[in-house]
């Protein structure tokens, strides 16, 4: 563990939902944080610019708009700041647009790493948390998932980008003997969520009579993860960085939509009105966590069931549209 509390962590992506959960636990922690974010219009950049109004309360918060990709832009930025850990959460999100523009996702999710690992190799950095994602899983038809199957078919170019920067990472790792863990995160949801996700547009939709789109007969499935659950795993990987690893953090609990939809509307107190749809390119069955190894190693336990996590969103929600 880290005696010394006053270090600096760059997060990447620091101002998105669950980089700004982590830059607020760390801050809480006594470390000193420093983001970076170049505020993309993936979504409406006003939902990045509320949670950096909340961060830069604190003195311990540094933010800096920036572009991972741009290597000049890394370079400099590292060589006016003393960082002691990085967590790289920053990335392209999502399965569907990967599909329309693979190369900006390759550019982002594999340059953009790659940027990262070179000034973390240079500055002599030795502690590097990268944010993956259960998409690396695929269709497999083996569950729960665990870190240790063979992962060579994945079904969207995001899926590939990720798995792609978890095999890049340990290239640093084994030439320059860096401490990295590569975190799978599973569907996370909570207060500040992305408003492309399930979670938020259907809270939203059902909650305002808006019909919502469901995709399939209903019957897959997705490892809902509360953010603060995933926030806990990402600070004690960090904290407990040695080697190379790859955790899963999830909640080993998987949600069908059906039930999904169905708890929405129980928290809502209002009836989803449906438009079906055909399943998706590059969308998967099923999501499942095997969450023993991060249990293990991490004491990785997530304390928020799923309904319990929706209520809270939904009271975060109905303030966030208020404002």
């Amino acid at each position: 563990m880290i005696q010394n509390k006053m270090e600096t962590v760059l997060v990447s992506g620091g101002a998105g939902f669950i980089g700004s959960h982590t830059c607020e636990k760390l801050i809480q922690l006594g470390y000193r944080v420093l983001c970076i974010d170049n505020l993309n219009d993936y979504y409406d950049p006003r939902f990045k610019q509320q949670n950096l109004a909340k961060l830069k309360k604190s003195k311990s918060f540094s933010f800096y708009k920036a572009d991972i990709c741009n290597r000049s832009e890394m370079g400099k930025l590292f060589s006016k700041n003393r960082i002691d850990r990085i967590i790289h959460l920053a990335a392209r999100a999502g399965v569907r647009p990967s599909i329309e523009d693979p190369g900006l996702y390759a550019k982002v999710n594999i340059s953009g790493t790659i940027n990262l690992l070179e000034e973390a190799r240079k500055n002599s950095i030795k502690y590097f948390v990268f944010g993956s994602s259960s998409s690396v899983y695929g269709n497999c038809r083996e569950v729960p998932f665990s870190e240790d199957m063979q992962l060579d078919r994945p079904i969207s170019p995001y899926a590939a980008t990720k798995k792609a920067g978890e095999l890049i990472c340990y290239a640093y790792h084994h030439l320059y003997n860096i401490n990295i863990s590569c975190l799978r995160f599973f569907t996370v949801y909570g207060p500040r969520g992305r408003p492309d996700m399930a979670p938020y547009k259907f809270l939203s939709r059902i909650a305002e009579g808006i019909p919502i789109d469901m995709y399939g007969d209903g019957s897959t499935s997705r490892d809902y993860t509360y953010v603060a659950d995933i926030v806990d795993g990402i600070i004690a990987s960090m904290e407990r960085l040695d080697g190379y690893q790859i955790f899963n953090l999830g909640n080993s609990n998987p949600i069908t939509l059906s039930e999904f939809i169905a708890v929405i509307e129980s928290v809502t107190g209002k009836q989803a009105v449906i438009k079906r749809e055909k399943m998706q390119p590059g969308d998967v069955d099923t999501t499942y966590s095997d969450i023993t190894k991060a249990a293990r190693m991490l004491g990785y336990r997530p304390k928020v069931q799923f309904r319990e996590g929706i209520s809270m969103m939904y009271d975060w929600l109905k303030n966030h549209d208020k404002r």
